[in-house]
């Protein structure tokens, strides 16, 4: 019998690969918490297909307290899926919050009875090819990284014998807003232009890009980020290295007229940015559009 009670909250492309590689290992007795049931869940990755067997939950008033639950959900929908955390964390619960942003706890603790909340960093690439179907691409180094200490070790271990390798960092703040660096432009330029990622070949497109960056830069420093003098710059290079044909969650969000996480990316530019006494322009509008395009979606039927 497992003896970790996980449950994975949360089943589009992060939260597939996520319940997939946690099933993956006879350690863990992986519970899913989705909007439907499925009892399969067909999983790439690299060139082997596989089918993995799933225990799902669509109602949150027949969950059961857990040791473990890894919340998958988009950062704007952290409210709804209070329910889930209300029946599933106890003081004794870790939640691992494998969101974009920062100030996970902020976010997840009011609705998480007492548990203790664990920020996690995602670095794969986990793409949702139908509601029982996932793929999952590793980008560089570590998949998810998460601060140094005893939990992240008990955290690694629920990934051990999987495909998913998790790093840990003393320095968790700096890493958080490299991420986040990345996402306040990738994220609201490829939404509002409705264009892949090949729109940052273009120069205009990447002056605007250095100023946001060098804007949200400063903030990040004032809040205690080790970024370097060229961050801004490394973060654009680094970039434009990525496939011109590959989109961004904000961009398909968009596409398929679904709300938009901005609150998490510019929003969290913007709110630090007012904490710290800084001015962000640039990231105040796009944080303004944004919304503007979001609450539209949020409106169509």
């Amino acid at each position: 019998m497992a003896g970790r009670k996980i449950a994975v909250v949360g089943l589009g492309g992060i939260g597939g690969v996520a319940a997939a590689c946690l099933s993956l290992s006879p350690e863990n007795d992986v519970t899913v918490c989705a909007r439907r049931q499925i009892d399969k869940l067909t999983f790439d990755h690299h060139e082997d297909s596989i089918s993995i067997p799933l225990k799902t939950l669509s109602d949150p008033g027949l969950a059961e307290p857990v040791d473990w639950v890894v919340l998958c959900t988009k950062a704007q929908d952290v409210a709804s899926a209070a329910p889930w955390l209300e029946n599933l964390c106890t003081p004794q619960t870790t939640v691992a919050v494998l969101q974009n942003g920062i100030a996970h706890e902020e976010r997840v603790a009011p609705h998480a009875n007492g548990a203790t909340v664990l920020p996690a960093i995602v670095y794969y690439n986990g793409e949702r090819l139908a509601p029982d179907h996932v793929r999952l691409r590793h980008i560089r180094g570590h998949d998810l990284l998460v601060p140094a200490g005893p939990q992240a070790e008990a955290f690694a271990a629920l990934f051990e014998g999987t495909p998913i390798d998790v790093g840990r960092s003393e320095d968790f703040l700096t890493y958080q807003w490299r991420k986040l660096l990345v996402n306040v432009i990738a994220n609201p330029i490829t939404a509002l232009t409705r264009q892949r990622l090949g729109v940052f070949q273009r120069s205009d497109i990447q002056d605007l890009s250095l100023s946001i960056l060098r804007e949200a830069v400063a903030v990040g420093r004032a809040d205690g980020a080790q970024l370097r003098d060229n961050e801004a710059e490394a973060i654009l290079e680094t970039f434009l290295a990525y496939p011109p044909e590959a989109g961004t969650s904000m961009y398909f969000d968009c596409l398929a007229g679904r709300p938009l996480e901005i609150e998490a990316l510019n929003g969290a530019v913007v709110t630090a940015g007012r904490r710290h006494g800084l001015p962000t322009p640039l990231n105040s509008a796009m944080l303004t559009l944004l919304k503007t395009v979001s609450d539209a979606n949020a409106k169509t039927p």
